[in-house]
């Protein structure tokens, strides 16, 4: 089969662009593109001869098909060359099922998405391996290319530079200075990347590399460029797929700039198209409550972006007050029967290390999911046998003085934090340690 995708804009100008065309936004009216895939060539083959396909790749070592992206090239990036492909084995992350966390809060089936065991430690990865790799195939062709840059609040400065220097190429990240982990600086700084750390927010910061994109011709790696929300939307794919192909009625999803929020809805939306699945999950899209313009607009019905100017919050990665990708975002929530919820800083922190205990390590982020997840289900708009299934999107070990800080009582902004836990300091004596582990146990 002929397969084909290729830039659209997301208004509906006439019109389409390559794949490896240097082009972010629509010519004609200057919103943001997609990639739209031809869809009668993948028709040719049958819903049940995909499903057997993917299956059969699913994390092999038939290069690059284990990739849980790669595995599903055909939907993804049909335009790269297998030569050119650059994969770290991305994708193919747990489903961890939440049994004693979600009993705790009345659900009987709640799982979490560990999208942090990963390469660098995120779900960035699977996006940028499908840029990265477009990238690489441009340079080859002979198109001219000097660098990849973005602007970050921490993962996706990781995921470029890891895969830029997989792939020899040269990467620039702009870093609001002071904000990210440090676990997340060192990422980039490890991988040989240009780092420039701004005074400025992720929005600023934002600006600056659209700038230096058009002016200065390096390629955009942020989420206004759609060749990474393809491999992000590989996240629908494989949950249904670790489900035998069955829907989960909600998937729950941190949101900050909402390209991740468009990919999962737009992985959804080509299973049904093509016959994997027969209907949607419901999306939940959870913002910290000081960097919320999705909420609000939510509250006004989706009337139209305000932009924030956004407050400092443990949720680093989504303290993003104009979001590029907000139009993607409500169509995929109208679609997908959507709520938006948020998450005050105590209410994630708390929700964070309540997970923690029943077994998970969480990240901040994923802390607001488990947040908004709380008070749905306390409301009742998730039912106890309902099916749910959380994005975790970065891996704990990134955010240790967010969690130190939490169990010492020291983060500003949870002041009395519910379930801190304290070492208990001791002389080297049994008795000492005897009565000291009795007393724990009796509480």
């Amino acid at each position: 089969m002929a397969l084909r995708a290729a830039f659209r804009c997301i208004a509906g100008c006439p019109g389409e662009h390559p794949l490896d065309q240097v082009i972010y936004r629509c010519p004609t009216c200057g919103d943001l593109l997609e990639v739209v895939h031809d869809l009668e060539p993948l028709r040719e083959r049958p819903a049940s001869a995909w499903k057997q396909l993917f299956d059969q790749r699913f994390m092999s070592t038939q290069w690059p098909y284990g990739s849980g992206v790669w595995g599903k090239k055909e939907w993804v990036a049909p335009h790269v060359r297998d030569e050119n492909v650059v994969s770290m084995f991305e994708g193919g992350t747990n489903l961890f099922w939440a049994d004693r966390y979600g009993s705790q809060l009345g659900l009987r089936d709640l799982w979490v998405k560990q999208c942090g065991n990963s390469h660098t430690g995120s779900f960035k990865d699977l996006g940028m391996t499908v840029l990265v790799s477009t990238v690489k195939q441009m340079m080859a062709d002979g198109k001219p290319v000097s660098a990849i840059a973005c602007a970050s609040t921490g993962d996706t400065s990781a995921a470029l530079a890891a895969y830029a220097a997989a792939a020899g190429i040269r990467s620039v990240v702009i870093l609001p200075r002071g904000k990210i982990s440090t676990a997340q600086l060192v990422q980039p700084l490890s991988n040989g990347a240009i780092v420039l750390a701004v005074d400025a927010d992720f929005d600023g910061c934002m600006r600056l590399v659209t700038e230096l994109a058009e002016k200065d011709g390096v390629y955009l790696a942020n989420s206004m460029n759609s060749l990474r929300l393809e491999g992000q939307k590989t996240v629908a794919m494989e949950i249904v797929q670790q489900f035998d192909w069955q829907v989960p009625d909600w998937v729950i999803i941190p949101g900050g700039n909402l390209g991740n929020v468009s990919a999962l809805g737009a992985g959804f939306d080509m299973m049904l198209e093509l016959g994997l699945i027969d209907r949607r999950p419901r999306i939940c899209v959870a913002q910290a409550a000081r960097a919320n313009p999705l909420f609000q607009a939510y509250q006004r019905g989706f009337d139209q972006l305000q932009s924030v100017k956004a407050g400092t919050t443990l949720a680093s990665a989504i303290q993003i007050g104009n979001p590029v990708s907000y139009q993607k975002a409500v169509r995929a929530l109208k679609k997908h029967d959507g709520v938006v919820e948020q998450a005050s800083e105590a209410e994630l922190a708390d929700a964070a290390a309540r997970a923690d205990r029943t077994g998970m390590f969480t990240c901040p982020h994923t802390g607001v999911a488990l947040a908004a997840l709380e008070k749905l289900a306390g409301r009742g708009q998730i039912r106890p046998d309902d099916r749910v299934v959380v994005i975790s999107t970065a891996n704990g070990l990134k955010f240790a003085g967010f969690k130190t800080a939490y169990h010492e009582g020291t983060l500003e902004a949870v002041p009395e934090p519910a379930h801190a836990n304290h070492p208990i300091d001791l002389p080297e004596s049994y008795d000492a340690v005897r009565d000291a582990v009795l007393r724990a146990l009796d509480q």
